[in-house]
């Protein structure tokens, strides 16, 4: 649950700031301190180390404060990106956070459209950090109960950063958890409990009837299971949005993935849990499109399976026949993910949605192209890619549009199969993955961002830890672009 948040316009005062026991206050970039509360003490730090005053806007300055009061001070350059001031603020409130404050205060100072902006993202940078993700440690830590905002009130109460704290702090929190939490069977579960909560409506498709369904490409990798509570499943939103086809959002929930009989290396099994945020960044948009109430009809369609090694587990050189009739050759058992989604964006897309968007930590090659400061992001039409570029910068979380041409098509030609599933040379796997999944899409306008952005050692953007929820504020900023 998140802190509650108090907001006054009244600029924060000394006996305010000494009160508040932990305090962020953001300036705009100047050569000149104006006087405010703790300006003595930030002044005299900043001459012992021989600092200039529009320092603060490349590294943020701790200081004790005569009372005890430890205050973080940083400027925001009246230029930056969202993500450059998502992550100056992140590197400022981490000094606080790393006291695990029970209250926070934050100060804005300048102009009015200054401290519009620096409230927001002070605001959204607090609450997606505000509450640990699950752990069984033994001792917990302190959770941040209160937030407080002095020099700034928003007519909205924020209500946005909430939101999309709320659905980042979703998606986070079931991604962290490990194989023996979250089973597809559990995940399930979890689904119709947020279902209650935010008032979706469920449909599920159970491994059995997917099989009937001749969902073969599915069923190919979730069959290695001996738990059979695999399924894809479609989670819905209505909101006002008159006679609008919705737009689908499609997750890949592999809860776990060992590789199948092409048996992952321990190193890059670890963390293999997380292999199932794809799924989770839909459910995060979701939460965040609710809580806002936007008017717009979602479908949500996650496919949850595991992709196990075991005697009943599919195999290389296996031909299985896809929901859509597409026959597809077996090349590498560790290339799952691309098999569930095959059959569930078949899913989505008979139902005519105006766009379907997929989320998937997909491939190797993407890490290996862009690191995990970005994810990348494949489109079937230009103003589709500047749709998604245009979301990126407004969100802060940063994507490369790759190009997917069709003669990288001669690389996945079978002789025994419509499609080889991968290629073994591994040679632009993102993009073959690209072309591969585009086979069961139709005519439906898409999008397919591959997470290579969704785990970045020491937090990204907004927010402090590895997981960092990436997709979310950049699905919602998709969907406000399409409603503009």
């Amino acid at each position: 649950m998140l802190p509650k948040l108090a907001e006054n316009k009244q600029e924060i005062t000394a006996k305010s700031l000494e009160d508040a026991g932990h305090a962020l206050v953001l300036l705009p970039v100047s050569k000149t301190l104006p006087e405010l509360p703790g300006s003595a003490e930030l002044k005299a730090v900043m001459k012992r180390r021989e600092l200039k005053i529009d320092a603060l806007a490349k590294s943020p300055v701790v200081v004790q404060l005569t009372g005890g009061t430890l205050a973080v001070f940083a400027m925001l350059k009246a230029d930056a990106s969202t993500f450059e001031t998502h992550e100056l603020v992140r590197k400022a409130l981490a000094h606080l956070m790393a006291e695990h404050p029970k209250s926070l205060a934050l100060a804005v100072f300048g102009e009015e459209a200054f401290k519009a902006r620096a409230a927001e993202a002070a605001v959204y940078t607090a609450l997606v950090n505000a509450v640990p993700l699950p752990s069984r440690k033994s001792k917990t830590d302190t959770v941040l109960k209160r937030v407080q905002l002095f020099g700034y009130k928003s007519a909205s109460g924020f209500a946005r950063a909430q939101a999309l704290a709320e659905g980042n702090l979703l998606t986070r929190s079931l991604t962290v958890q490990g194989p023996d939490e979250l089973t597809p069977g559990v995940y399930r579960k979890r689904i119709k409990t947020l279902a209650k909560q935010y008032g979706w409506t469920v449909e599920e498709y159970s491994f059995d009837k997917l099989k009937k369904m001749g969902a073969g490409a599915f069923c190919a990798v979730a069959q290695g299971s001996p738990a059979r509570d695999a399924a894809i499943v479609r989670i819905s939103y209505k909101g006002k949005a008159g006679k609008a086809r919705p737009v689908a959002f499609v997750g890949k929930g592999i809860c776990f993935d060992t590789g199948g009989h092409n048996l992952k290396p321990a190193k890059y099994m670890q963390g293999m849990h997380e292999d199932m945020n794809g799924s989770a960044v839909v459910l995060g948009i979701l939460a965040t499109a609710s809580k806002l109430k936007l008017p717009v009809a979602l479908d949500g369609w996650v496919a949850l399976a595991e992709n196990h090694i075991s005697p009943q587990a599919y195999r290389q050189n296996e031909v299985v026949a896809a929901l859509n009739g597409t026959t597809i050759e077996v090349v590498h058992t560790d290339a799952e993910g691309r098999m569930v989604l095959a059959d569930t964006l078949t899913l989505a897309a008979r139902s005519k949605p105006a766009l379907i968007a997929d989320f998937a930590t997909l491939t190797g090659s993407m890490h290996y192209a862009l690191g995990s400061r970005m994810s990348g992001v494949f489109a079937t039409s230009s103003a589709l890619a500047h749709s998604a570029s245009r979301a990126a910068t407004v969100s802060g979380e940063r994507i490369v549009v790759f190009p997917y041409p069709e003669d990288y098509d001669s690389s996945l030609d079978s002789t025994v199969a419509d499609v080889k599933q991968c290629s073994m040379e591994g040679e632009a796997d993102h993009i073959l993955a690209a072309r591969f999944l585009s086979r069961f899409v139709g005519d439906t306008p898409w999008l397919h961002m591959d997470l290579s952005g969704h785990s970045c050692k020491g937090g990204l953007g907004a927010v402090m830890s590895d997981a960092n929820g990436f997709g979310v504020a950049w699905g919602l900023a998709l969907l406000d672009g399409l409603q503009a």
